[in-house]
């Protein structure tokens, strides 16, 4: 069975950046090209945004409207992938989601851009 699980901090203060990881169990995040480990948010009152993925082959696509802020980079080791936004704003704020395909998500995680 695959599962994902997110972790970070909860609150991140304006201009610096956010981190977040997943872990995957239950299935490897390398080789199988098949395979695309997402990273989506909801902000409070707006639908699903994808935000970028990594393949199994370790290349990384990434939505060309938070492309200039975002990275995502993974940890084959620990079968852990992670986000990187950069110079938050408060319209960050959102629930965060790893996610693969539409069946396997993980529970999400609040993140709360403030002062």
């Amino acid at each position: 069975q695959v599962q994902l699980q997110e972790s970070g901090p909860g609150l991140v203060k304006p201009s610096q950046t956010l981190s977040l990881l997943c872990t995957v169990s239950g299935h490897s995040i390398t080789g199988d090209t098949g395979y695309s480990w997402n990273w989506v948010r909801q902000s409070p009152g707006k639908g699903l945004e994808w935000v970028g993925a990594i393949r199994g082959d370790g290349a990384t696509n990434i939505s060309p409207a938070l492309r200039r802020r975002t990275s995502i980079s993974r940890d084959v080791s620990k079968n852990q992938y992670s986000l990187q936004l950069s110079a938050v704003t408060p319209e960050d704020t959102a629930v965060y989601y790893c996610a693969s395909g539409s069946r396997y998500w993980g529970r999400g995680i609040q993140v709360t851009v403030s002062s």
